[in-house]
């Protein structure tokens, strides 16, 4: 019989833990799992497990008064009986049922532990969480690594000129939530060194105003487009010449194997995660956290060498297949489910 498994996420209304709740939860139901989810309501993440004939609850993950979240999990593992429940982030894990079926806890940040005191165990997705919670008392045989997939939707190029941007000139990606930790106002600083580049910044978040503030500053409105939450990254990727990810705080970095997964030469900055991920010169260029003149540098390599972007493409499409694809991730969390339960999958 087939392991049942739970996913559980409260979530931003957008974000890239968010985006990858659904690419696993529907990665693990196309392997056989039986899965369902209770998650907060949000009409983009429920029409993709919809669209992969999970079922799902959703709840409203609350303040502490929230006393109806607690019963919606409560009603829907006493329903499906799932062996597994696993729970995306801090403020889903903090509303897990003391008992019951194994739970595990995701990190994909550097979360108040406190909120993970209901789990039995955590899956972190990078070496510095690993450290982060067994600093912070866990186990280390309670602490699995296991990293992210790319999960790019495949689609055409997009037309440039939709953002009024030439086809003929050098354009960049960024793509992520518009918080200080991201970094892309030291981006916004290189474009302003990079005479012809153009930017697309594809995300939201609370620096929006900050950033097009510096851009309008900077006299860069008619280079630097904000794109707002984009769900079509797979078309982005084609259509940029490269992607620039000047992180100041990543755990992680979903772009970085998003970006190899697409063919799409990058520049990004040495942040844990980047640091850990990239080889630098060899399938990514790596320069120093807040270092403008050094973006700089690294984008103009880029821009300047067909052959550059082409051997980092090739090595990064080849790490993902060799390290980070679907299926090897996948099978990384079915073996960690079938060793916490007891239950070995065939």
């Amino acid at each position: 019989m087939a392991l049942k498994v739970l996913t559980v996420l409260a979530g931003a209304s957008v974000g890239g833990a968010e985006t990858f709740f659904v690419s696993l939860t529907c990665a693990l139901a196309k392997t056989g799992l039986n899965v369902r989810s209770v998650l907060k309501s949000n009409q983009d993440r429920e029409a993709g497990l919809a669209g992969q004939g999970i079922a799902y609850d959703t709840a409203p993950f609350g303040s502490f008064f929230d006393f109806s979240t607690g019963g919606v999990l409560r009603r829907a593992i006493e329903g499906f009986g799932p062996d597994v429940v696993l729970a995306f982030a801090g403020r889903a894990a903090s509303f897990l049922p003391s008992r019951g079926p194994v739970r595990i806890g995701r990190l994909g940040g550097y979360y108040n532990l406190r909120n993970f005191r209901r789990c039995e165990y955590l899956v972190c997705n990078a070496p510095d969480l690993v450290r982060y919670v067994t600093e912070g008392g866990w186990s280390s045989e309670r602490v699995s690594l296991i990293p992210n997939f790319p999960a790019l939707t495949d689609g055409p190029k997009l037309d440039r000129g939709e953002f009024a941007t030439p086809d003929n000139v050098p354009l960049a990606l960024a793509l992520g939530r518009l918080h200080r930790n991201k970094g892309l106002d030291i981006l916004i600083r290189a474009a302003a060194s990079i005479p012809g580049l153009f930017v697309w910044i594809a995300g939201e978040g609370p620096e929006r105003d900050n950033l097009q503030r510096l851009t309008q500053d900077l006299s860069l409105s008619d280079r630097v487009k904000f794109l707002g939450w984009r769900s079509d990254r797979g078309s982005l990727f084609k259509t940029a010449d490269l992607c620039v990810y000047p992180s100041r705080e990543e755990p992680f970095g979903n772009v970085v194997v998003e970006a190899w997964a697409s063919g799409t030469a990058l520049v990004t900055t040495a942040s844990t995660g980047p640091r850990w991920l990239v080889r630098d010169g060899e399938d990514a260029l790596l320069t120093p956290i807040d270092d403008v003149e050094a973006l700089v540098i690294g984008v103009k390599k880029l821009i300047a060498s067909s052959a550059l972007r082409a051997s980092l493409a090739v090595a990064g499409r080849r790490r993902v297949a060799e390290e980070f694809s679907e299926p090897a991730i996948v099978a990384r969390y079915i073996e960690l489910f079938g060793r916490v339960t007891g239950k070995e999958q065939p």
